[in-house]
């Protein structure tokens, strides 16, 4: 026979009352009591549905989702999820907030978490800067007690609670062995395109992507890495420098956003200059770029599954259950023009 509340306060010697308190993690219960009410529930073995219960009591889960505001194809993606996630708010009892930042500041991303964290939310996702500010920010949420979830680009240490995105080295060592394979054994440069290496996710890609090529592909040589800032605009600039500069570029790894910047660059370079191209996200421009040719392959995360896991994740942390990490694990596709969705 399963245990129930009426046994647990027997054995701790509380009331019901008392018991609901600690159970629910509502104030006005001493330490002592609640330590005598913890080992209660755990001597008895007692399981509680938390699910249920939340469902009873009507309970609804305030979330912030803090999003870097650059105009590229993937965080209008991200943010159309998010918009998603909002239409679903009833049935799984959410209310999301979006709260903006600059892209790439990291001092605007630490006020922003801190000020997040002020108003109480269930939890607080982000797409983490990885810098000093922001890990002292994250810490602070996290020393709150309220659940913290990296999205997309993780935050170095442990100052989080789960990281819902790929895994970026290995996306980088694919990256790289698609690029060597597609360039078939020939000599020259090969340009790297990243966002900014302030952000973990675009530094372990590009490290990555840079020791399978060095251990495999020789005759490639690593041009210094460009920072488009994932800016369309700065993104077209700097590769239409770069391919009026330089004549023996036979590669271009871009790892970051801004493709519609590059595709336009690249339509500028003559057919017979046109490097082998591996791009990150698969987007209407993107895979225009595949099917015309101006690139090769394009690596490819979810963004609607790293929002529905945020979600999931920061849920469960607020009730105290476990994470699934089969659930949450984030796939890197691979797609060529032939295997189009």
């Amino acid at each position: 026979m399963k245990p129930t509340v009426h046994d647990i306060a027997s054995r701790a010697g509380v009331s019901l009352a008392t018991v609901d308190r600690v159970l629910n993690r509502r104030p006005g219960v001493s330490a002592r009591t609640r330590e005598k009410v913890d080992k209660a529930v755990h001597e008895l073995g007692f399981v509680r549905d938390v699910a249920a219960a939340n469902l009873a009591k009507g309970r609804t889960y305030p979330l912030t989702f803090v999003i870097p505001s650059n105009d590229n194809s993937f965080m209008r993606g991200l943010r159309l999820a998010l918009d998603e996630a909002r239409d679903r708010a009833g049935v799984e009892r959410i209310a999301i907030r979006l709260v903006d930042v600059p892209a790439f500041d990291a001092a605007a991303l630490a006020r922003a978490l801190k000020d997040a964290a002020a108003e109480q939310p269930a939890g607080i996702a982000f797409v983490a800067v990885d810098a000093p500010e922001v890990a002292a920010a994250a810490a602070e949420v996290t020393a709150a007690g309220i659940p913290l979830v990296t999205l997309v680009s993780d935050l170095s240490g442990t100052e989080r609670d789960h990281y819902a995105g790929i895994d970026n080295a290995a996306a980088g060592r694919t990256a790289a062995s698609l690029l060597g394979r597609f360039a078939g054994g020939r000599q020259g440069k090969v340009a790297v395109l990243a966002g900014s290496m302030l952000v973990r996710d675009h530094r372990e890609r590009c490290e990555a992507f840079a020791s399978l090529i060095a251990r495999d592909f020789p005759t490639l040589e690593l041009l210094p890495v460009l920072e488009g800032r994932d800016d369309p605009a700065v993104v077209e600039r700097l590769v239409a420098a770069l391919f009026s500069g330089l004549d023996d570029i036979v590669a271009l790894y871009s790892l970051g956003a801004g493709n519609r910047g590059l595709v336009k660059a690249l339509e500028r370079v003559p057919a017979e200059r046109r490097p082998v191209v591996i791009a990150h996200e698969l987007t209407e421009t993107t895979r225009g770029a595949l099917q015309s040719g101006l690139i090769d392959a394009v690596l490819n995360q979810d963004a609607g599954h790293e929002v529905r896991s945020a979600i999931r994740v920061l849920k469960a942390k607020a009730d105290g259950l476990p994470v699934v990490a089969d659930q949450e694990r984030i796939r890197i596709d691979i797609f060529l023009k032939d295997n189009l969705p």
